[in-house]
C-alpha cells in the first residue's frame, strides 16, 4: 500500500498495571529503531521525506502531531500538496505507517514527549535517500 495508514493496537490494564501492544505490527522488515525525545512543545521536527525507505511510527510517551505529504517532486515540489495529519497518543497504541516518498513532520503536543520510528533501512545504507525541506512549506505549526 503506498498511503500512510494507521496500525491499531491495544492496551490491558490490572491490579499489575497495563501493557500497551500492537501485536499485528509485522516487524520482519525492520532494520532498525530509534527514538526521539521532545523536552519542549515548541520543537517542530519538518520536513524530512524518503525516496525509497519506509518508516514507522510510535508515540511511546506523551503526544505527536505527525503530518505527511506525498511528494510529487522531490527537486521541485509542489505548494499545493495535501497534508495528512494524524495524533499519536501514547495512551492509545498505534502504529502509523509513513510509505517511501512521503515527508514527514512533527511536534510533540506535550512535553517530554517520545516517538519510537522503525526503518526498513540500516543506517547509512542509502545517503541519498533523505531530502529536506523548510518546515513551513505545507502547513503551519501551533
Amino acid at each position: 500500500m503506498n498511503q500512510p495508514y494507521i496500525i491499531e493496537g491495544g492496551k490491558h490494564i490490572d491490579e499489575r498495571g497495563r501493557i500497551n501492544f500492537v501485536n499485528v505490527f509485522d516487524m520482519s522488515n525492520i532494520k532498525r529503531l530509534y527514538y526521539t525525545e521532545h523536552f519542549s512543545t515548541d520543537v517542530v521536527r519538518a520536513w524530512q521525506a524518503h525516496i525509497v525507505e519506509k518508516r514507522w511510527f510510535l508515540c511511546i510517551e506523551g503526544e505527536f502531531m505527525v503530518k505527511l505529504v506525498k511528494i510529487d517532486d522531490f527537486k521541485s515540489p509542489s505548494e499545493e500538496l495535501e497534508v495528512y495529519e494524524f495524533l499519536l497518543k501514547a495512551e492509545d497504541p498505534q502504529v502509523l505507517f509513513i510509505p517511501e516518498g512521503f515527508a514527514n513532520g512533527f511536534q510533540a503536543k506535550k512535553e517530554n514527549s517520545k516517538m519510537m520510528i522503525f526503518s526498513d533501512y540500516a543506517f547509512g545504507v542509502n545517503p541519498d535517500d533523505q531530502v529536506r525541506f523548510d518546515k513551513n512549506k505545507w502547513t503551519t505549526w501551533s
